[in-house]
């Protein structure tokens, strides 16, 4: 059966449930048709006995994000291909392969709903998901729901990126585990760096409208009152996320208040389109942004985002470091071209998260699986991260880096092919970024 196992993994570099395609779209051209045709029934043999194990990803992978929608799936998918080229998760069972399967949510709390029971329906053990706080919110309401009913059939929910603060404290739910920096800490970060510029008097705070973007100019104007009371807020926006077409009204106004810089948590489009529209009216000021590395903002800004424009990140490319070096590079040669540069780290992680618990657990069942990621310690690519058990918040080091033009021992990379990249401008410890959870988290007796 190794035997078998090894023929599988020869010509299955990606996730089991995309074999079949493989060998059809791409063996079959070069190779005879009954030897494509023996491999696949040798590999659907070799895991006859070993189902794969089930991992659904829902995303909006259409309308107004779906460009960050892709980037996750390259993500999620890079991470399921690296564990099933070691052979697999490690089980009672013997070694099992992981499988990635995508819901399109549309960006939608009805469409996500929507995608988890088909996603539950079809075997899903463990949801992924990140891209809008409210659609974790109703996701995480939705699988306690569940797993109250259904107990042989629970899943966990592993979160990416939805950072609103209250998600793992007021909010906070045992099958809930969150793996990105919430708000609250990005914003620590940007702040530590945002305190030192002495000629900085005024801001202008930018958010879309829902819990996170309110969630984000909350928490400036808390941390600005107390480490930088001398900096006024000229101007509080918070806009319709990803209804918004044309940003050169807020652009004109943040100009004309005067504001020497912005702070905002927008994200995709929403983002880009409001660097592209600052540029257009002229705006100098800087940017203080969660995500202004990539998805076109600073090709959007060009020369004019040149020590300008701030970022706050689990990781950037060109964090120092041979580790680092050498992640980022195996990326590139799995994705690249320049319009799929964008990885994260913290989704790397995450994968190894859940393999590690799985195996100590030696089982897949996900109350048994919870229990031993509340535990979970991982490292990569030079970063180590681990999960806090009071209310499932992963603690990891942040970075803050500001953009430049690529070149010399500083910037060694840029991003997505556009000449730019974002130099390191201070790096932050777990613990300097950590922050006290309100979480009284309920945990099932079994």
């Amino acid at each position: 059966m190794s035997n078998r196992g090894g023929l599988c993994r020869r010509f299955l570099p990606r996730a089991f449930n995309f074999f079949k395609d493989f060998l059809v779209i791409h063996l079959l051209p070069t190779l005879k048709r009954g030897l494509a045709w023996f491999a696949l029934g040798v590999c659907l043999t070799a895991h006859a006995q070993k189902p794969p194990i089930q991992l659904a990803m829902i995303e909006g992978m259409s309308g107004s994000f779906a460009n960050t929608g892709e980037a996750v799936l390259r993500n999620l998918v890079w991470a399921v291909e690296r564990v099933n080229a070691r052979g697999g998760v490690s089980t009672t069972e013997g070694k099992r392969l992981l499988v990635l399967n995508k819901y399109d949510s549309k960006g939608q709390n009805e469409e996500a709903l929507t995608a988890l029971r088909a996603a539950i329906d079809a075997g899903a053990q463990y949801v992924f998901q990140g891209n809008s706080s409210a659609n974790a919110a109703v996701l995480i309401d939705a699988i306690q729901k569940h797993n109250e009913r259904e107990l042989q059939k629970r899943v966990l929910f592993l979160n990416y990126s939805a950072v609103d603060p209250a998600l793992t404290q007021d909010k906070c739910n045992f099958w809930h585990f969150r793996f990105d920096a919430h708000a609250d800490m990005r914003m620590t970060a940007l702040m530590q760096v945002l305190k030192q510029d002495a000629k900085l008097k005024s801001v202008y705070l930018m958010g879309q409208d829902y819990s996170f973007g309110q969630a984000v100019l909350r928490e400036a104007k808390q941390q600005l009152t107390n480490l930088r009371p001398d900096i006024q807020v000229v101007g509080e926006e918070l806009h319709p996320m990803g209804r918004v077409k044309d940003f050169l009204p807020y652009a004109s106004k943040i100009k004309a208040s005067g504001a020497q810089a912005v702070i905002t948590g927008n994200w995709g489009n929403d983002l880009t389109l409001l660097v592209k529209a600052a540029k257009d009216v002229g705006f100098e000021g800087k940017f203080y942004t969660f995500y202004g590395n990539a998805l076109g903002a600073p090709a959007a800004m060009g020369d004019a985002g040149v020590g300008k424009v701030l970022a706050v990140a689990e990781w950037m490319p060109n964090v120092a470091g041979a580790e680092s070096v050498k992640f980022y590079q195996a990326f590139k040669q799995r994705f690249d071209k320049p319009s799929e540069d964008y990885v994260h780290l913290r989704m790397q992680l995450m994968m190894e998260a859940l393999v590690q618990p799985i195996e100590k657990a030696g089982t897949t069942e996900p109350f048994a699986v919870a229990l031993q990621l509340e535990k979970a310690e991982v490292s990569m690519g030079g970063q180590r991260g681990q999960m806090r058990t009071q209310d499932h918040q992963f603690q990891q080091p942040l970075v803050v880096g500001i953009m430049a033009k690529q070149g010399g021992a500083d910037v060694p990379f840029d991003v997505e092919g556009s000449g730019y990249g974002f130099k390191t401008v201070k790096q932050f410890k777990a613990s300097e970024v950590a922050m006290p959870s309100s979480c009284k988290m309920v945990r099932p007796a079994s």
